[in-house]
């Protein structure tokens, strides 16, 4: 991970992208990629892979380039979200159910 950290860090900084690169403006790009990976869903099953693959790619690297831009460690708020979600979601309770953890209180 931390090579492809520094491939997309020099990207931005080789094209000085850096100043585009607000945490609003990085939140707009990945939701912008989000629906873009969502069209290839839209209208039926059939998707083609690679054009799939490189939204989730966009989707990606701009996540990357919010946790930089926020100074945070992508390993470390994971690690802390999955553990979250073990706490609010435990297997005994939910096991094979999609409801909302607020429904099960």
């Amino acid at each position: 991970m931390d090579k492809i950290i520094s491939e997309i860090r020099k990207i931005r900084e080789d094209r000085e992208w850096g100043i585009f690169h607000t945490p609003e403006n990085l939140a707009k790009s990945i939701s912008i990629e989000a629906g873009e990976l969502l069209e290839h869903f839209q209208w039926d099953n059939e998707f083609k892979l690679e054009e799939a693959s490189d939204e989730l790619a966009d989707i990606m690297i701009y996540c990357l380039y919010m946790a930089d831009s926020l100074n945070v460690s992508i390993e470390d708020i994971m690690n802390a979200k999955i553990q979250k979600n073990k706490a609010k979601y435990p297997v005994e309770r939910t096991k094979g159910n999609s409801k909302k953890y607020t429904e099960f209180e």
